[in-house]
């Protein structure tokens, strides 16, 4: 049988992907006010950023809890008797401890269960377990993966761009761009992951020059694997990105992703990304 592939929802993988190659996507949660939606399951990300633009208050998240996760293993266990399980960064999220700790309470002590620290979020995450999927169909085993899981992770790149910083400041996932706050001004803030936390690269002074920065990144890579544009609410901005970067990756292989409901309350709309999985 072979190894079952989980992540979290924070990876963004288009659904008809994550069918296609058997991913479980355990969904975490975001609450406005006294309702909670799961992620992706009870809100659509459509749905989400309405609410985000019509609510006073913002939303918050929270992670699955180890029995949640249990539960999703115990599951599984009846297809199969190896689990490798990649999640956001721990730097970001509690999600890796719930993950690990539901290690313990499962009831199906006959399938094996990994979890590896992505130290990734968002398609940066969704392009590392795409590629662990296909390998786990190619037949290669826990152990197999659960090495190469670690490689795949490490060679995973993101830029974001933002149209503000606030909602990441008030969510308090800012991390390193912290220092950015009082000095952008009308400046458009680029962020990336280091570490497994998020860290800024650059200010443009325009939406334009934002996106062209992207652009810009992902064609610098001589060796590309995968790809993916991602956005909050701009479509249109996405798929033209893709256009744009048809010379360096066939378009027609770049996935194209919303940010979904959890990553969405710390990013806000406008939000625009760019992720590379470089080849070996």
């Amino acid at each position: 049988m072979a190894v079952r592939i989980v992540t979290d929802s924070t990876a963004d993988i288009p659904a008809q992907v994550a069918s296609e190659l058997g991913i479980c996507v355990v969904p975490l949660y975001v609450h406005f006010g006294d309702q909670t939606y799961r992620d992706g399951v009870d809100i659509t990300p459509s749905e989400f950023y309405h609410k985000l633009a019509t609510n006073k208050s913002l939303p918050t998240t929270s992670t699955v809890a180890p029995g949640e996760f249990a539960q999703v293993y115990d599951s599984l266990a009846e297809q199969t008797d190896e689990i490798l399980v990649i999640v956001i960064s721990a730097e970001l999220s509690a999600t890796y401890q719930a993950a690990l700790q539901g290690k313990e309470l499962r009831e199906a002590r006959g399938c094996r269960v990994e979890v590896v620290d992505s130290r990734l979020v968002v398609m940066a995450l969704g392009l590392t377990v795409i590629a662990a999927a296909r390998e786990a169909q190619e037949g290669a085993t826990l152990d197999q993966l659960t090495h190469r899981a670690k490689g795949i992770a490490s060679r995973a790149h993101l830029r974001m761009a933002f149209d503000t910083l606030e909602y990441a400041r008030k969510g308090g996932r800012i991390g390193r761009a912290q220092a950015l706050l009082g000095t952008l001004l009308n400046f458009k803030p680029i962020l990336t992951l280091k570490d497994g936390a998020v860290a800024p690269v650059a200010r443009e002074r325009t939406r334009a020059k934002a996106v062209e920065h992207l652009r810009r990144f992902a064609a610098g890579f001589t060796d590309i694997r995968e790809m993916a544009v991602e956005y909050a609410t701009t479509p249109e901005e996405a798929i033209a990105l893709a256009e744009h970067l048809n010379p360096v990756f066939p378009k027609e292989r770049i996935y194209i992703s919303t940010i979904g409901s959890v990553m969405g309350t710390h990013v806000g709309p406008g939000a625009l990304g760019v992720a590379v999985l470089e080849g070996e």
